[in-house]
């Protein structure tokens, strides 16, 4: 351990003294803990380039006063128990009479002031949570997939030269795998790997939006992609959420960026028609606007063909696409991808590089091997099957016992439902004095509209085993 003291040598000050007289200041301001390890003598004299028997003479001081203990065989510590004033505190000069100044922040920072995470919930009954299940993931597979790539040492995950665009061969399996999964036809150029989806709307952000450009979008709609908007000083259009999907009519003729999740809309869950689907694309192509289409959860659909993503509609024009492995795998995996036209690949890969260099390598190679051996596609069918009878049973729960109160929207696919509650104004104070934690709607909407997601909820079924979906509904239902 090296101790950051400084010893003044052209001082009056003997150099024994400042020695003892540093160790026993720090000591008296808590920055050495009781029984920590100090530096030999030894170690201490070479480090700071004075003499050992200096030291020395320190260090016994220090002992003699009930600062330092010495132990047979293992060296010296901080006493366990120090001297009475050591328990008194220790006035730190400063070096002035007038306070400090606060610290300038730039515009972007104050703008932050206003953003407040998501809150989360550890009760067992939890309806709000839409993470995948953590403990159906073949964790020991992914280990065993790191570990090969760790254990080869001329492998390119250790070199600081990789492309900040990401590893190529995961660029050129996320390709293949998109144009067979979500009809995305794409070089493997094209694709830029970055830290989960929400370095992806920043990276767009920073490249497509100037301070008071507008940017549309959904209502309800995803509070990650609408604060870091309005973090980099973008003005805010709402689009109104209908059964057919975004209100293209709301759209205003200085939209720069529309932000959409076509496949499965956050958070009402309803999939954008195929008509209102090509309406956007025709109106981004006349008005030189570009989509951002967040297909975060694509993956799992329970009933009815999937309509392919907006980017293979537009023949990879306006449309920037947008993907995440989080949603299917597992949360921690911060492994996203952009799909981007061809000119802008290299503001894209600048940007990246700009921001982090590059997303973590050896994730990337295992990433790559993960999809290109058919494990993905294999776990996803999995997590289909068990996610369909969870929201069955959900489905179930909901009808057996609040009947045609409870009003359903968007279990078709995805990771959760938005349920309405007629005549149940109390069903969030119910639920808590139950145990139950359900996620009100209100957060997704704009301050203007939060009275339209009354008695609203976000349930998800995928994290939650079946027996505690039903009794989480239960406890719901009880004394209506």
């Amino acid at each position: 351990m090296t101790v950051p003291f400084v010893l003044a040598r052209g001082s009056k000050v003997p150099l024994q003294r400042q020695v003892y007289d540093q160790w026993r200041s720090a000591i008296l301001a808590r920055r050495f803990r009781r029984g920590e390890r100090v530096p030999s003598t030894r170690a201490f004299a070479d480090s700071h380039g004075v003499s050992r028997v200096t030291v020395t003479a320190a260090y016994d001081q220090l002992i003699a006063e009930g600062y330092f203990e010495t132990r047979r065989g293992a060296g010296t510590f901080v006493s366990s128990e120090l001297p009475d004033d050591a328990l008194r505190p220790v006035h730190v000069a400063t070096t002035g009479t007038s306070a400090a100044r606060p610290i300038r922040l730039s515009a972007y920072a104050r703008r932050l002031s206003t953003i407040r995470q998501l809150p989360s919930s550890s009760r067992a009954l939890n309806l709000s949570n839409v993470s995948p299940d953590m403990s159906l993931f073949p964790f020991s597979l992914w280990r065993r997939l790191i570990a090969r790539h760790l254990r080869d040492r001329t492998s390119d995950v250790f070199t600081h030269r990789a492309s900040p665009a990401g590893l190529l061969r995961l660029r050129e399996v996320i390709a293949t795998y998109l144009g067979r999964a979500r009809a995305v036809h794409c070089s493997p150029e094209q694709v830029v790997i970055v830290s989960g989806s929400q370095q992806a709307l920043d990276l767009c952000a920073r490249l497509l939006l100037d301070e008071g450009d507008e940017v549309a979008v959904e209502e309800p709609g995803y509070p990650g992609a609408r604060q870091l908007f309005l973090a980099h000083g973008a003005k805010l259009r709402s689009l109104p959420v209908t059964d057919a999907g975004v209100f293209v009519g709301a759209l205003g003729r200085n939209t720069r960026l529309v932000h959409v999740t076509p496949s499965h809309q956050f958070p009402i869950g309803i999939s954008m028609s195929l008509t209102r689907r090509l309406e956007l694309l025709d109106w981004v192509r006349t008005h030189g606007a570009v989509v951002l289409e967040d297909d975060y959860d694509s993956e799992y659909r329970y009933s009815g063909p999937p309509l392919p993503a907006m980017h293979g509609l537009a023949g990879g024009g306006a449309v920037i696409y947008i993907g995440t492995f989080s949603n299917v795998m597992f949360r921690g995996l911060r492994i996203g991808y952009l799909v981007v036209p061809d000119d802008l690949i290299m503001p894209f890969s600048t940007a990246k590089w700009m921001a982090d260099r590059h997303t973590p390598l050896i994730e990337q190679a295992a990433l790559a091997d993960f999809i290109s051996e058919g494990h993905l596609e294999r776990h996803v069918r999995r997590m289909r099957r068990i996610y369909k009878r969870r929201r069955d049973v959900m489905l179930d729960a909901l009808h057996r016992h609040f009947g045609e109160r409870a009003v359903v929207r968007g279990d078709a696919a995805g990771l959760h439902m938005t349920v309405r509650f007629a005549g149940l104004p109390q069903l969030g104070h119910r639920a808590q004095q139950r145990g139950v934690h359900i996620s009100s709607s209100e957060i997704y909407y704009s301050s203007l509209r939060r009275r339209g997601a009354a008695n609203e909820y976000i349930l998800g079924f995928s994290a939650v085993s079946e027996r505690t979906i039903r009794e989480a509904v239960r406890l719901l239902a009880e004394h209506q």
